[in-house]
């Protein structure tokens, strides 16, 4: 059992959901009173074939993670030998799609995705985590997210476009911007650092900015149900694309592996931010994958 603080055995023995247990009927009911225009926004990143278009030069992602490939039947180029016929003169093209979704687009983390010794979040067996899968605390446990959102816009606050590649966002400043977090509340953290992507990928590549190990305790201590950013890995990473903490102060660790806080990253959130809401019914919901750690996900902020 880990000595820092912990929602280990909070919510039962057996459990593998984490905070989502705060996100009861009554508090969806009341996070769907934060809509206000009904407006739909994604705040999703695109999916692109990666071997039949430029979508290497054109998606942000983490270097040397393989993208997404998206395979077409349509014209016989790809997986398939063509579209194929189904009668009275229609055809029907067909997608395959492979994705490794950590590190390169928009996605969900596990609660099996990170972990410290030989236990999981709740002090369920590490080692149920295998090749074929996660018997414990794997994607499929999430089911939905439906939420209240809150949107943190670190660089607007300060008048920026993005926040340098250096900067670490402390909890002072969270308390600072001031939105009325409540429990079951999804916290979402606006970097800007995905439009770096236009300008160039090596800027991308040099580094990112993020949360720092105080922010997201101190989110933790306010029982969000869910973290959300729009950097690779919710905390901040170095010119290696690796965290620079150690062990204790991984943010991975602190909200997944002790609180059990799902994350989701890489969202994109710049027509959020030009939106200027605090506050929004945010939904999301993982692919069904048993065993995952976890799933690329189409977030969607109602407004």
């Amino acid at each position: 059992m880990v000595a820092e603080p912990n929602n280990w055995g909070r919510f039962g023995p057996d459990d593998q959901r984490g905070t989502l247990n705060l996100l009861t009927p009554e508090l969806v009911l009341q996070a769907l009173k934060s809509a206000a225009t009904g407006e739909v926004l994604s705040l999703a990143m695109p999916i692109r074939g990666a071997t039949s278009s430029p979508a290497p030069t054109t998606v942000p992602h983490l270097k040397g993670r393989p993208l997404p490939q998206h395979f077409m039947s349509v014209d016989g180029g790809d997986y398939a030998a063509g579209a194929r016929p189904v009668g009275a003169g229609l055809r029907v093209a067909d997608d395959a799609l492979i994705v490794s979704h950590h590190g390169t687009t928009t996605h969900m983390d596990a609660l099996c995705h990170m972990w410290s010794g030989e236990e999981l979040y709740n002090a369920h067996p590490a080692a149920r985590v295998r090749s074929y899968g996660a018997t414990r605390c794997g994607i499929e446990h999430v089911g939905g997210v439906v939420a209240r959102g809150v949107l943190f816009d670190v660089p607007r606050h300060l008048g920026l476009d993005h926040l340098p590649a250096d900067h670490r966002v402390e909890p002072e400043l969270l308390e600072e911007m001031g939105p009325d977090l409540r429990p079951g509340d999804v916290a979402v953290i606006r970097t800007g650092w995905p439009a770096v992507w236009r300008r160039s990928p090596a800027d991308y590549w040099s580094g990112q900015p993020g949360l720092s190990a105080g922010a997201g305790r101190w989110l933790a201590a306010h029982d969000v149900s869910v973290v959300a950013a729009d950097n690779a890995a919710i905390g901040g990473l170095d010119s290696s694309q690796r965290a620079a903490e150690g062990l204790d102060d991984d943010l991975h660790l602190i909200l997944l592996h002790r609180h059990g806080i799902h994350l989701i990253e890489m969202l994109w959130l710049e027509e959020l931010s030009a939106a200027r809401r605090t506050d929004f019914v945010f939904v999301a919901a993982p692919l069904r994958i048993e065993g995952g750690t976890g799933s690329p996900i189409n977030p969607l902020a109602i407004l």
